[in-house]
């Protein structure tokens, strides 16, 4: 995990790709550039993520000069990729040239009675050549430069089909040889297909509508404060961490900072699917991207640039994108065979109504009663027939649909998983989300608050040794810690007495001798702490632990059981093998966390709960959101959390660990699927497969059903894609498609794909 932190990225915006073939040529190249580790290619974005060995230093050149090889150009950044959106990538300018310049041919064909006039036959090739020429370039400069590095793709057959249709009508034409000419339908195929890849750029436009919200989140300038208070607007890339800033009420928070004066309701909606504004007031955080509600805040910078909340989400909303699924493999195998296979098909269909008009009739014929009435104009000579048959199957055969219906869906469901604050890594933990069978919650900060507060104490001292005050003693022991039950101890023991912190009222007393000087103090993970003090060793820890030391703990049983079944956690004192105090800290269960436990259950999913508590205060817990006792697994340190789940695993329980803290990293790394809760520590973060930015654990049960509902539309624009092409080519192979009503079909079955994806954008649970 810390080499993953330290590795860096070069993203490229590729242009050229057109489907997944593509993509999967270009990974290819620039995985064999020299200390590259990884590479994700997306089609729909046209960007390729490149992730470099830690100890590499980045050749971006290289880079560049792999992609070039394979037959695509590339360039640094986001600034170019197969689907620039400004004119549709070029497309729209296609699409009006060629929309205006085949519509007279299609009138002329269709409805006026022009199509057998000479003067229409020359009018047509006019029109169709300006479109083959200017509209049909961008096919033909795709499948040249495939072709010089002996490869195909989608443009190969598009560009083989239209100029074979196109050709073979200008033969006619100057020759003076009677029959059909395809001018109209070579013209409306690239006109349509032009359409299909400018619709396509608009809805991949539209599913990437999260990110491109993200990324304009964050405004250009601050109001930055000097030594004397002045104020001055400069460019965020001048801020610099511990300037101070101001913000006025609407204001949109420009970095990360933290509040020193001032207070607030701030919007962080966007940010992390909070509904509610949050009170900040000196002390709190802000985040980049956020909106100043209704007062005025000086704030002190923290992070800047790729280091702020808004840019690590904007990272990972990216590299879900340009993710791939395991389950797209399966379209990969295909696409890297389907151009030659494709062509050797069209190749026979050719040949069959060439060679064997007749037969290649017959089963036409046989098979009309089944499907729909396509009648073959019988002046046609054979060579005719077998052109336009041929043509058809290289236009209908698009294997855009089959590149397009994984990373489609991947981006649907990032966008609308980061809209509620859920950040999923990648396609493969989406893949993994909706194959999950059950979900285990780490107790202490995932199911319960993560602030937990003294309950009860109880001395065990003889009267005449409690000169110190056992909270203070604890205290002095738990303050170097950062575990939550440490925290509530030192919080205890500085502000016991108000109506938050307990029943003891602690307040040092001045005459009250100071705990012992501490030395060599240190905490051992789940279990507690320990150091030397006045020649002993102290120890405050889980009653477990100090059981385990030999620690007599007799004297305690009754508070330990009573407590305990109250759901209470239970930390031991000792000094040396003697017990000298005991003290309760409860937990609160999150708000809903009862309805969140039904839910998920209604998921068809089981339940676990994991916790370092006794089994008794375990049980309390589960009992009261709900958990079937015996699911719970009591006393478990951190270590064996992942085993824990490597057991489940063993019995065929595919296994969602949700966590939040360092402590939970290998069991998120262990787990089927990983998911960090609101204010996971770095590990965890980098551990998991799903980050959740809200602290309501509500978006547990959505994440896991926008997962499954995001793995259900890949799956069935994968049988879609597939069914289309299966069904497709045959009928165009026996004459019931004709050319043009094959580029129609063609653009169809990547808008189904697409459409069929965008739908994630209204899902609900």
């Amino acid at each position: 995990m810390s080499q993953a932190k330290q590795t860096s990225s070069t993203t490229l915006a590729v242009s050229g790709m057109t489907c997944s073939n593509c993509a999967q040529r270009v990974s290819t190249a620039l995985q064999a550039v020299p200390g590259v580790s990884g590479v994700e290619t997306n089609v729909a974005s046209g960007r390729a993520v490149v992730t470099w060995i830690s100890a590499k230093t980045p050749d971006n050149a290289a880079l560049l000069r792999a992609v070039e090889r394979a037959g695509y150009k590339a360039a640094l950044g986001e600034a170019a990729g197969a689907h620039d959106h400004s004119l549709g990538g070029g497309w729209k300018l296609n699409l009006v040239l060629g929309g205006a310049l085949t519509l007279p041919l299609m009138l002329g064909e269709w409805v006026f009675p022009f199509g057998h006039t000479p003067w229409f036959h020359w009018l047509s090739f006019v029109l169709a050549s300006i479109v083959q020429i200017v509209c049909g370039a961008r096919f033909y400069s795709g499948a040249w430069q495939q072709a010089k590095v002996g490869a195909s793709n989608m443009d190969t057959l598009v560009a083989l089909g239209t100029t074979t249709a196109f050709g073979f009508s200008v033969w006619q034409l100057f020759t003076g040889a009677a029959g059909h000419l395809f001018f109209m339908e070579a013209a409306a195929t690239i006109t349509l297909i032009s359409l299909g890849h400018w619709l396509e750029a608009r809805i991949s436009q539209k599913a990437a509508s999260a990110l491109h919200g993200l990324m304009e989140l964050a405004p250009q300038t601050a109001h930055r404060l000097d030594n004397r208070d002045n104020e001055a607007i400069v460019s965020i890339a001048e801020l610099r961490a511990g300037d101070r800033i101001l913000l006025r009420p609407g204001d949109r928070v420009p970095t990360d900072a933290e509040v020193i004066a001032g207070a607030s309701a701030v919007d962080e909606a966007m940010l992390t699917g909070e509904s509610l504004p949050l009170e900040k007031r000196a002390g709190a955080r802000l985040y980049a991207g956020t909106v100043n509600l209704n007062g005025q805040l000086e704030a002190r910078v923290t992070a800047t640039g790729e280091a702020t909340a808004l840019a690590h989400i904007i990272s990972v909303v990216r590299r879900a994108q340009s993710s791939r699924a395991n389950i797209q493999r399966l379209g990969d195998r295909v696409s890297n065979v389907f151009v030659p296979i494709v062509v050797a098909f069209a190749l026979a269909a050719g040949s069959w109504w060439g060679l064997a008009p007749e037969s290649a009739r017959a089963a036409h014929t046989a098979l009309a009663p089944f499907l729909w009435p396509a009648a073959l104009a019988p002046q046609l000579d054979t060579l005719t027939l077998a052109i336009i048959h041929a043509c058809a199957v290289l236009i209908v055969a698009c294997p855009c649909a089959m590149g397009l219906a994984t990373p489609a869906a991947i981006m649907a469901g990032t966008n609308a998983a980061a809209r509620r604050g859920i950040l999923i890594r990648d396609g493969v933990a989406l893949e993994k989300a909706g194959n999950i069978t059950a979900v285990l919650f780490d107790k202490t900060g995932t199911l319960t608050e993560g602030r937990p507060s003294v309950v009860a104490i109880e001395d065990l001292r003889p009267p005449e040794e409690r000169s110190q005050n056992l909270s203070h003693l604890a205290a002095a022991l738990a303050k170097s810690s950062i575990h939550p039950l440490s925290q509530a101890v030192a919080r205890h023991a500085a502000y016991a007495g108000s109506k938050e912190q307990g029943p003891e009222k602690s307040r040092r007393n001045p005459n009250e001798p100071k705990p012992p000087h501490f030395t060599d103090w240190r905490e051992q993970r789940g279990c507690g702490v320990h150091a030397n003090g006045d020649g002993e060793i102290w120890r405050l820890g889980s009653v477990s632990w100090l059981r385990e030391l030999g620690v007599n703990l007799t004297a305690g049983e009754s508070f330990i059981a009573e407590n305990a079944d109250c759901g209470a956690t239970i930390l031991a004192l000792a000094r040396g093998p003697r017990l000298i105090g005991l003290i309760g800290l409860r937990d609160r269960l999150r708000h809903g966390a009862a309805e969140i436990i039904t839910r998920i259950t209604r998921q068809n999913l089981s339940l676990y709960l994991v916790s370092g508590d006794s089994q008794q205060s375990a049980n309390a817990i589960a009992r009261e959101a709900g958990i079937p006792e015996k699911n719970v697994f009591a006393e478990t340190r951190p270590e064996a959390k992942a085993e824990l789940v490597q057991r489940l695993q063993a019995r065929g329980v595919r296994v969602a660990f949700v966590g939040d803290g360092i402590n939970d990293a290998p069991a998120l790394e262990q787990a089927d699927l990983g998911i960090a809760v609101s204010r996971a520590s770095d590990v965890a973060r980098e551990a998991a497969d799903i980050i959740l930015l809200t602290s309501d654990i509500q978006a547990i049960p959505e994440a896991i059903g926008l997962a499954r509902a995001t793995l259900r539309v890949i799956k069935q624009n994968l049988f879609w894609a597939f069914f289309y092409n299966a069904a497709a080519i045959p009928l165009a192979a026996l004459g019931f498609l004709a050319p043009v009503v094959c580029a129609a079909t063609m653009a169809c079955s990547d808008l189904v794909v697409i459409g069929n994806a965008l739908r994630l954008r209204r899902w609900k649970e």
